[in-house]
């Protein structure tokens, strides 16, 4: 593992994967993703997310949806987290594949959302270790 110096910032890696669980719910998926030799950053809330990119360029992020009409400045949780990949991605010349995890109900708004940001693979609920591990081999 490679260690930071403060104000140091780690390029891409491509075994590093960021998991955003906010809502939770469904099975565990980091003893998967680590069979996949992956090194897992699990975090919980988007603004934790953010922090963490500021200093990582992961391969793989793997984030739930869910949009709220009270949200005024944008239609789901993730807008914010996928600008900052964008940006940091786009500084570092890197290709992080974004997985997205979410109800049926908001595939409309992430349709929307797809508009403008790239989204390699979507699965939704119920989640199960077999629809993921199907993602994960066509990394």
């Amino acid at each position: 593992m490679i260690r930071l110096q403060r104000g140091k910032i780690k390029h891409m890696d491509d075994r590093e994967l960021l998991a955003l669980v906010e809502l939770g719910g469904y099975p565990n998926l980091v003893p998967l993703y680590q069979r996949y030799g992956y090194r897992v950053e699990m975090v919980n809330s988007v603004r934790k997310a953010q922090a963490w990119l500021k200093r990582h360029r992961p391969s793989v992020v793997v984030a739930e949806f869910y949009a709220d009409p009270q949200f005024r400045d944008r239609l789901s949780n993730l807008e914010s987290l996928l600008a900052t990949l964008q940006r940091y991605q786009a500084n570092a010349n890197a290709n992080a594949k974004v997985i997205v995890l979410l109800d049926k109900k908001h595939l409309d708004n992430l349709e929307k959302v797809k508009q403008r940001y790239p989204v390699h693979a979507v699965l939704t609920f119920p989640l199960n270790e077999p629809g993921m591990q199907a993602v994960l081999e066509n990394l």
